[in-house]
C-alpha cells in the first residue's frame, strides 16, 4: 500500500517512518510539509493512505481533504491534539493517533487499513465484473430535481466534477446528478470519452481545436458550446499516445 505522510515537522514525520518499518505492506512513497505540497503529491503518485497531521501552517489536514476531488485515500490522522477526533471521523478517518504515537497503537490502525484495503479490493472486483460499459449510442436516464430527460449519451459533450456531484452538459442543459467522476469514468467507453483532467471528461467527437498549454498540457475547444477544457500534463501524454497515428 503506497502511503505519504503530511506533517509539519520533519522529527515527526522521520519517527514515524522509523515506527513504520515495522510493517512491509507500507510503503512510504512520499512527505509533505503542509497541505498545498501534500496536493500535489496526491495528485501524483495516487497514494493508498494518508498519514495526516490536522494543526499546520496555512491549511489544516481537513481543508487538505476538503480539496481533494476523485478519489480520497484513506486516512489516519496523526497528532498532538485530542479535540479534533469527533471532527476526524467525520471525514471517515479510519483512525486517530495521539503523538507520540506508540507502536501498539498504529499495529492497530494498520490492521484497520488492511482490512479496509481488502474490503474494498473485492469490493472493486465484483463492481468491475458487473459493471456495464455505455456506449456514445447508449440512453441514460437523468434526473435533477423535478426535471427529467433520457439522453443519449453521445450528445453530452462535458462531464464535470461538482464536490459529490457530477453536471452533464448537452445541448442547452446542464443538470447534476449525484455521482463521482471516477465512478462515471469506469462506465463510460473510453474510445468516446477521456478523462482530461481531476474535474473534467470530454467526448472526443466535440472536440473542435486543440493548443499547446501551459507545462505540457493541452488545451481543446468543444464545438457548439466553445468550452475551453485543459488537458493536464499527465493526462495530454496519454491522450497523444491513444489518439496519435
Amino acid at each position: 500500500m503506497k502511503a505519504i505522510i503530511v506533517d509539519d515537522e520533519r522529527l515527526a514525520r522521520n519517527e514515524l517512518k522509523r515506527l513504520l518499518e515495522n510493517f512491509p505492506k507500507i510503503n512510504i512513497v512520499g512527505e509533505a510539509a503542509n497541505a498545498d505540497e501534500a496536493v500535489v503529491l496526491i495528485d501524483e503518485l495516487h497514494p493508498d493512505l494518508l498519514f495526516l497531521d490536522i494543526q499546520m501552517p496555512g491549511k489544516t489536514g481537513f481543508d487538505l481533504l476538503s480539496d481533494l476531488e476523485g478519489n480520497v485515500p484513506e486516512v489516519i490522522f496523526t497528532t498532538a491534539y485530542d479535540e479534533y477526533a469527533i471532527k476526524a471521523f467525520e471525514f471517515n478517518a479510519l483512525d486517530y493517533l495521539l503523538k507520540p504515537i506508540e507502536l501498539h497503537r498504529l499495529s492497530e490502525a494498520i490492521q484497520k487499513v488492511e482490512e479496509e484495503f481488502d474490503r474494498q479490493k473485492q469490493l472493486t472486483e465484483t463492481v468491475k465484473d458487473n459493471t456495464i460499459v455505455l456506449t456514445e449510442n447508449d440512453q441514460v436516464f437523468v434526473k435533477d430535481g423535478e426535471k427529467c430527460w433520457f439522453v443519449r449519451l453521445g450528445n453530452v459533450r462535458l462531464f464535470e466534477s461538482m464536490g459529490n456531484y457530477v453536471r452533464l452538459y448537452f445541448d442547452d442543459q446542464k443538470p447534476l446528478v449525484l455521482k463521482s467522476l471516477n465512478a462515471l469514468e469506469d462506465r463510460l467507453d473510453p474510445k468516446t470519452f477521456f478523462r482530461a483532467n481531476r474535474k473534467h471528461i470530454i467526448n472526443l467527437k466535440y472536440i473542435q481545436k486543440i493548443e499547446p498549454w501551459f507545462s505540457g498540457g493541452l488545451q481543446v475547444t468543444l464545438r457548439e458550446s466553445g468550452d475551453k477544457i485543459e488537458i493536464s500534463r499527465r493526462q495530454a501524454i496519454r491522450f497523444k499516445e491513444l489518439l496519435s497515428l
